[in-house]
């Protein structure tokens, strides 16, 4: 169908000033109508539009990187920077950030192990990257809050969607992944190669692009609602048009295509093999970058189209393109059967249809337009060429992009192996690689690396491998989410001041203000029209579980005894031993606990699953005691005591056990040695505890959501955000499924004493979405501790 007039995308300006290859590009917000460029040259470019003709002006070049810049975006401006940031990625592993007035970076993210290749941003200033090596971590300013793991190959494409708490995640490993405050919630199938660019449609759909030259249209929910096929490449990068529903591709063959209604309404070749990248400007102009290290941008507006000078530049440079066959863009190519020259005559008929013809022995290529309905050439076609792959480094291997990947036949009839190789790369430690990964002789070691110069025909750039170390820190550099000693708790045991341990109150701490305590209901509660003082948070000392009839449990444990085969059977002495180590710890006599005690318990823990709940409840009592958390807890133990717990937390096993497993963790928190070992083992436990959610048990909820009461309890000292990020993530994930009151108010007690005095945390809560969260409470009637707890959290928020 013929297009409306000024519905036709033509060129509005070539801009020159990257050495190689543009990787990313993004809209900017400052100065208005402007774009940020990234390069293999290793810098990123802010573009100002140019007043007076249709041109822009390169405002100024940021360097950063020591190695290629292969992805950019735009932070919200914030009161800090009220006119936002950029975020740039790179191939050094690195994420630089800059004002947008200084070429240096105002500080760089350490994280990553391999390429970051792709960034988004949300709100309240939380950055979202993509990494080769197959994880995606969230920043908040200058820290690594979460890690999202779950692909198995490079994830190259990422995207924060409007809705808080969700992003997704495209990945060479052909999937899509949707995360909700840091945990996987769906993965997307259908792809059936890389996935390179993902574009939001709105709250409820999306847009993927693959190498597997199709781009996809998907609901949240997980349905495939579309396939648009078109491209005969790999498809790199997918933009949306402000408000609306049409799109923009560009892709490795050589093409832009522009989407309209489910259709491609218009192909825009370029005189360069790849074409990276795309972004729509908010007066929907596009701009391309491509391999040619040019940035074009096209308009569908008749007064910012270029000058007929400048358009017939372009084709005259399309016309003297060489096209490689073997890339396959155009189709199977028999240059013997091609028309000549006449075969023009004849009108094309849909927009960017190709049609090669042979002209004095020389095949050239043409396509038509329909604006202005007549063929174009687009190039020569050469003959097959060697290895020129090196112009745009695309050669995949493994799911990640290397300049050649070399098929080497170490002898006739044996296997042939894969070598990946980049210009950068020193060739003789590529080889030596090479051999050691695939078991190889290392006779072949001079042969391999010579090989790979012969063929690279002695490319190389800067040698990079050695010069960059930190420039802060020399070698040693600091990695968030390391163990650095920040995560231990100090000296003085905050919990029992002493050291002693006071029986009675379910916190040990004096009575709260208002003589109430919440936990435990202790005197009763009056709601006043006065003023309400925040008693709930921040919680200062650790909730246990106390409450015992150590006649019911002896009573239990005996019983079950009778029933245990031989190999497991307590004599009648141990039964008096474990019952004298109860009467120690539920403080009816004065006496301190024994080894000997201790290790009866420990024969008794280790009993099978559907008899040990009795001999688990004694450990939860006991292990509120000072000696007893110490000889647990301590170094030489706590391995295997931590590993008996986290074994009944299985959602497949006993709840009695999860319950008790929980709670046991809980009463871990009331010594030091317990403080310690559960924040030093905080991954593994929250990891494993929040899948106890699962069930419906309510005192399985109340244990975990005490469980994260504690952990909070203990970060609100220490401050250790990569800590306070994990347990809103398990607070978020948990509220979703939690009925039961009771777990809900130590889940708004928990989190409101992750985020006091904490302006990092209160951003990163914001961005998980828990405020929408936990609206509903605030208007809950009884009890009234949860709505006045909420609505302090809300005022937080």
């Amino acid at each position: 169908a013929m297009a409306g007039e000024g519905s036709t995308l033509r060129l509005r300006c070539s801009l020159l000033g990257h050495g190689q290859d543009v990787r990313g590009l993004t809209r900017g917000l400052f100065p208005e109508g402007g774009f940020v460029s990234v390069s293999r040259d290793r810098t990123a470019r802010l573009w100002a539009p140019d007043g007076l003709n249709r041109g822009f002006t390169e405002m100024h070049c940021m360097s950063g990187h020591s190695n290629f810049v292969s992805c950019v975006c735009i932070i919200p401006p914030s009161d800090l920077y009220p006119r936002g940031l950029i975020a740039t990625g790179g191939n050094d592993h690195n994420i630089c950030i800059f004002t947008i007035d200084n070429p240096a970076p105002l500080y760089i993210l350490k994280g990553h192990k391999n390429t970051v290749c792709s960034l988004s941003s949300g709100k309240f200033g939380t950055l979202l990257s993509g990494s080769w090596d197959t994880t995606a971590k969230v920043w908040l300013n200058d820290r690594c809050m979460m890690t999202l793991q779950g692909h198995t190959a490079a994830i190259w494409a990422v995207k924060i969607l409007p809705e808080q708490g969700l992003m997704l995640t495209g990945s060479a490993d052909k999937t899509i992944k949707l995360w909700k405050a840091g945990r996987c919630e769906r993965t997307f199938t259908g792809h059936e190669d890389c996935v390179r660019g993902l574009a939001i449609l709105s709250e409820m759909e999306f847009l993927s692009c693959a190498n597997d030259a199709s781009v996809r249209r998907w609901q949240i929910s997980g349905e495939c609602l579309q396939v648009y096929y078109g491209h005969t490449n790999y498809i790199y990068s997918i933009s949306v048009f402000p408000r609306c529903k049409d799109f923009v591709t560009t892709g490795e063959d050589r093409s832009l295509r522009i989407w309209k209604q489910g259709e491609c309404t218009q192909t825009i070749r370029l005189p360069a093999q790849s074409v990276w990248c795309c972004c729509v400007l908010d007066n929907g102009d596009i701009v391309v970058g491509a391999s040619d290290g040019i940035i074009r941008v096209f308009t569908e507006s008749l007064e910012r189209t270029a000058s007929a000078e400048e358009i017939q530049a372009f084709e005259n440079e399309l016309a003297q393109a060489s096209i490689d066959p073997k890339t396959g863009d155009l189709g199977d190519i028999n240059a013997d059967d091609l028309p000549g020259r006449e075969h023009l005559k004849d009108p094309g008929t849909r927009d960017g249809q190709t049609r090669l013809i042979k002209d004095n022995g020389k095949v050239e290529a043409y396509q038509w337009s329909v604006s202005e309905g007549r063929w174009i050439k687009i190039g020569d076609v050469v003959g097959s060429s060697g290895a020129t792959q090196q112009t745009s480094g695309k050669v995949l291997f493994e799911g990640k992009e290397y300049d050649y990947v070399f098929t080497i036949d170490v002898n006739e009839n044996g296997p042939s192996y894969k070598l990946p190789y980049n210009i950068t790369d020193d060739p003789w430690l590529t080889a030596y690689n090479f051999l050691q990964k695939n078991d190889l002789n290392p006779m072949f070691l001079d042969q391999v690396a010579k090989f790979i110069m012969d063929n690279t025909k002695g490319q190389t750039l800067l040698s990079t491998s050695n010069q960059f170390s930190d420039p802060f820190t020399g070698a040693g550099r600091y990695v968030p989410g390391s163990s650095s000693g920040s995560s231990t708790i100090p000296g003085a045991d905050p919990f029992t001041g002493a050291g002693r341990y006071v029986p009675g109150s379910a916190s040990n701490a004096g009575p709260p203000v208002g003589g109430v305590d919440p936990f435990t209901g202790m005197g009763a509660y009056q709601s006043t029209a006065a003023k309400v003082e925040n008693i709930y948070f921040p919680k200062k000392d650790a909730v246990t579980f106390d409450q015992a009839n150590p006649t019911q449990i002896l009573g239990k444990l005996k019983e079950l005894n009778g029933s245990a085969a031989e190999e497991h059977k307590l004599t009648e002495d141990d039964l008096i031993i474990l019952e004298k180590l109860l009467s120690a710890t539920c403080n009816t006599s004065a006496e301190t606990p024994t080894a000997q005690q201790l290790e009866t318990l420990w024969r008794a823990v280790n009993w099978p699953e559907d008899i040990v709940f009795p001999a688990l409840d004694i450990l939860r009592l006991s292990v509120r005691h000072p000696t007893v958390n110490e000889n647990f807890c301590s170094e030489k133990e706590h391995v295997q005591f931590i590993i008996l717990l986290l074994k009944f937390l299985n959602p497949k096993g006993k709840q009695a056990n999860q319950l008790l497993a929980l709670r046991a963790l809980c009463n871990c928190f009331v010594s030091h040695a317990g403080q310690k070992l559960m924040m030093e083992q905080r991954d593994e436990i929250m990891t494993q505890a929040i899948e106890t959610k699962s069930g419906n048990n309510k005192n399985i909820h109340i244990a975990l959501a005490t469980l994260t009461l504690n952990y909070a309890v203990c970060l609100h000292k220490v401050n250790n955000i990569e800590g306070k990020a994990q347990c809103l993530s398990v607070i978020s994930t948990v509220m979703e499924v939690v009925q039961d009151l009771e777990a809900i108010f130590r889940l708004l007690v928990a989190l409101g004493t992750l985020i006091s005095d904490d302006t990092n945390a209160v951003q990163l809560a914001k961005s998980l979405g828990v405020d929408s969260q936990i609206k509903k409470y605030a208007s809950v009637s009884e009890p009234a501790k949860v709505k006045e707890c909420c609505r302090f959290v809300l005022n937080l928020l």
